[in-house]
Parts: structure tokens; sequence; C-alpha cells
């Protein structure tokens, strides 16, 4: 006997929308739950690391052949202007005229005959050629002279030079010269006489103003002045007088 094989129900399946529709009844259905789309992750840039690239190298603006050329060239020119400058100062020596020494006596005077030297303060000094044209002491008191030491006075005397001429006008004041700290007297042996006032030195102390026969005033050299001087300091006496008896019991009056 055959054996019956199930039936299988071949109806297509209605689904539940239209049947619930077709049936009218609701079907329940459970409620779709939105999920929320995830935002998209950031990746990160990855950091690729370099090797650090060396700047180019510089050239010196310069190379030391262009230095060595550049020296040369102001040595050159260097060289260039002290020659002229040296030509130009040949040529400007050359052509001003060297000025003469100038001296407060000259030749024209004459022969020096006697020196007498005042002080301000103390004994008058003086000295004087004899009638045989040698050198004899008259003040403080007569006697013979170291001629030698007298002579070299007067020599020096001759050669006073003139270290520059100040203005005219000038008050006398100013230089020490209204009340002279010394007179020199000078005779010659034409019978002339001429004077010298010796003021202050010299700022600088290498000179003295000194008034020729109370006129002109200029400057003159210290150490020839000086030189003078020392005969009113130290008399030229050749040998030291003594003083007599009657002089000495004789009261000042």
């Amino acid at each position: 006997m055959a054996e019956k094989t199930p039936r299988t129900n071949t109806k297509k399946s209605v689904p539940a929308k239209a049947a619930a529709k077709k049936t009218g009844r609701a079907i329940a259905t459970a409620p779709v739950k939105k999920t929320r789309r995830a935002a998209p992750q950031e990746i990160p840039t990855p950091v690729i690391e370099s090797a650090p690239v060396s700047a180019p190298r510089r050239r010196p603006l310069f190379q030391a052949g262009t230095w060595i050329s550049i020296l040369m060239l102001a040595a050159l020119v260097g060289l260039a202007f002290y020659l002229n400058r040296e030509k130009d100062s040949t040529a400007t020596e050359d052509a001003t005229p060297t000025v003469e020494k100038s001296f407060i006596f000259t030749a024209a005077d004459g022969l020096v005959s006697s020196i007498e030297i005042k002080p301000a303060e103390g004994e008058a000094v003086k000295v004087e050629r004899n009638a045989e044209n040698i050198w004899a002491m008259i003040l403080p008191a007569e006697a013979e002279a170291d001629q030698g030491t007298v002579e070299a006075a007067a020599t020096q005397l001759t050669a006073l030079p003139i270290s520059s001429q100040i203005e005219a006008g000038k008050s006398p004041e100013i230089f020490g010269l209204d009340s002279p700290n010394y007179v020199i007297t000078v005779g010659f042996k034409d019978g002339k006489t001429r004077t010298l006032e010796v003021g202050d030195s010299t700022p600088t102390n290498n000179g003295y103003y000194v008034r020729v026969d109370k006129d002109r005033m200029v400057i003159t050299d210290l150490n020839s002045i000086e030189a003078l001087l020392q005969l009113a300091f130290f008399p030229p006496y050749l040998n030291t007088p003594v003083p007599s008896l009657e002089t000495i019991a004789t009261p000042t009056p």
C-alpha cells in the first residue's frame, strides 16, 4: 500500500500588514530602535620628520686677493699724498723768507763802556772802563774788578734777543713795568746811554718783560737777563774790599 506523503501548504504567505488590512485587525509591531550613527573619527596626520636642510654656503664678499689689491692701492695713495705734501711744504719754505733774529742792542750802538744795575731794593752796582780800557768797580765801592766776569756780562748784554714785541698801547702795569724790579743803564764809548727796565717774568717762565729806553716793551730771554743780574747779586770785585776804620767809626745818618 502506497504511503501517503504529507501535503505541503503551497499557499503563499501574505505579509503581516496585508493580512491585517484584509482582516481588519491591527498587528502590534515592535518599535524600531533607531541607532545613532557614530561620528567619523579624525585620523591624525602622521608627522614625517625630515633631516635638517643645511643652508647653502655663502661665498665671502671679497676674496683674499681682492683685499691684498685694496691694501696695495691704499698704500700707493698714501705715499702719493705724503710726497705731494712734502713737496708743497718745501715750496712754502722756499717761498717764505727767513726772519732774522733781532736783538735789543745792535753793533751800531758801539762798544759798551759802563754797566749799572739798580735793583728796586738794595744797592746799585756799577762797573766802568777806565782810561786804560780796564774794567773797574765804581759802585758800591771803588775797587779793581774781575775782568773776566765783567767782560762776559758786557758780551751777554749785546746779545740780548727779542723773543716777541708787545703791542703798543698796552699798560706797563700789566707786565710789572710801572715799578720795575731792576733798571739797567748801559753806557757806550760815544757817550750814549740806554736803559732797560726789567719787569715780571712771563707765565711760561722762559723770559722777562722789558721796557727799552722807556719806550717799547718786549720779551727777552730769561737766562740772558739773569746772567746780567748776577752782577747785582755778586758784585764782581777782584778782591773783596775791607771797610776802613773811618767807615766803621762813622755812624750812618
